[in-house]
């Protein structure tokens, strides 16, 4: 269902939320993004984040470039507490692609040089540290080590393989995923050694801890029922567990809700269709807390290789999506606010608010006041504006010139492999990879996704 942004008022979006079905959280009064957040003995200065956006711009052995130290240095200068850095692979074989970037302990200090670089640019501009979450991944199905896919699979899904091939000797073997256990728990050692103050080990956007949460069809001990499917991710927290101290924890980002059917998709409903089933994600973030420790996670939905529209609900794509945006908007919300009823004592970042533009600051507030999450979490306005935190804070507003629009120019880059950032408010570094991309277009398959 497609129909452009052009609400000139909260009012109007909220309205217009109404008549899709959705009900969206406004505040005129965003001073509570500016308030303090307890996390334990840990205090972030405020309640604003930087969401994970892969730059697509590393070196080859997977250390950060100086485009990578370009992003993430200006994003600590925009001033907010969280950033919560993209995906980075813990083994080789599950990079995205050949510019993903991948910790080891080879380049180790690779890493330590820019957590100090980011952390000193925050100081400096802004009186404090930002709050610096390594997001430890796996690509599972969507692993392009070479720049070509090679996909790594829990299970095989007639629905997935519509946009990504795979046939049985992708699956991965029981053996295979216990091993991983131990090499994420490894990947937490090196990235408190690195100069990150958290670790996320990931399981959403269809990756592989992802993918094998939504295991029904699988066997063995890592598929089929509930305790199966999440043993991955939680003996994975447990061996990462052995690293956590006062001045490092475990984290982890969430999705509640893969938007396609079951049996192939986490937090649906067993009838088929796209509706959410929250009962299992529930479950686990509520043993996530109570049983494993964690304190703090994001919450997320959706596939952007499949479900681009759940993840980060847009009015201009590669696609039509069949629903309106703001209902997107309100699911992400909603589901949000489901995780933090049930689990109140854990701190809980939404995600997704840039559709809205230059009201997602008044979204943003108002999900806080009103209990739907502690904090959020901005991706795509991130590329667009970094210093939007400060904007908010110190003035109270965003700045309407500099928003992301949507337009999705970002994520062509980041699926075509080339350096990744805002080709609209940042095209002096981005159009020429953009003109690049144009260039090569034609010469991709029609149904090419990356």
């Amino acid at each position: 269902m497609s129909e452009k942004f052009s609400w000139r008022s909260p009012e109007e979006i909220q309205r217009r939320g109404r008549e899709v079905g959705v009900n969206l959280p406004m505040s005129s009064d965003t001073s509570i993004c500016g308030m303090p957040l307890s996390v334990g003995e840990l205090t972030l200065n405020n309640r604003l984040g930087i969401a994970p956006m892969e730059g697509a711009d590393s070196l080859a052995d997977g250390s950060p470039s100086e485009l990578t130290l370009r992003r993430y240095v200006r994003e600590a200068q925009g001033g907010a507490a969280v950033i919560w850095f993209e995906a980075i692979s813990v083994v080789p074989e599950g990079r995205s692609s050949r510019t993903q970037l991948l910790l080891t302990r080879r380049n180790l200090d690779s890493f330590k040089r820019m957590t100090d670089a980011v952390k000193k640019a925050g100081i400096q501009a802004n009186g404090f540290a930002p709050y610096l979450i390594c997001q430890a991944n796996h690509s599972g199905r969507y692993s392009n080590p070479d720049n070509k896919p090679a996909p790594l699979i829990a299970f095989r899904s007639p629905y997935l393989e519509q946009f990504r091939k795979a046939d049985d000797s992708c699956i991965v073997s029981d053996d295979y995923l216990e091993a991983l256990e131990e090499r994420f728990g490894e990947g937490a050692r090196l990235a408190k050694e690195a100069g990150f103050d958290a670790v996320d080990i990931k399981s959403c956007h269809g990756y592989l801890f992802a993918e094998v949460a939504a295991g029904f069809t699988r066997p063995g001990r890592y598929g089929g029922s509930y305790e199966n499917r999440t043993r991955l991710l939680k003996n994975s927290i447990r061996a990462a567990k052995a690293y956590e101290s006062p001045s490092f924890q475990i984290v982890s980002r969430i999705g509640i809700y893969d938007g396609y059917p079951y049996p192939y998709g986490f937090g649906m409903r067993d009838d088929k269709s796209l509706l959410p089933d929250y009962t299992e994600p529930k479950r686990l973030v509520q043993e996530l807390y109570g049983d494993l420790g964690l304190r703090m996670i994001c919450v997320t939905m959706g596939n952007p290789y499949v479900t681009t529209h759940v993840t980060r609900p847009f009015d201009r794509g590669k696609y039509v999506p069949a629903e309106h945006p703001l209902t997107g908007v309100g699911r992400m919300i909603e589901g949000t606010r489901e995780i933090k009823r049930w689990v109140p004592g854990m701190k809980i970042w939404a995600s997704a608010p840039t559709y809205l533009r230059q009201f997602s600051d008044l979204y943003t507030a108002g999900a806080i006041r009103q209990g739907y999450c502690d904090g959020m979490l901005f991706g795509r306005m991130a590329f667009a504006d970094p210093d939007f935190p400060n904007q908010i804070i110190r003035a109270g507003r965003i700045d309407a010139s500099k928003v992301c629009m949507t337009c999705g120019a970002c994520g062509d880059l980041i699926r075509s492999h080339k350096p990744t950032g805002c080709v609209v408010r940042d095209g002096g570094t981005y159009l020429p990879y953009y003109r690049e991309f144009l260039k090569e277009k034609n010469s991709l398959p029609k149904n090419f996704r990356g």
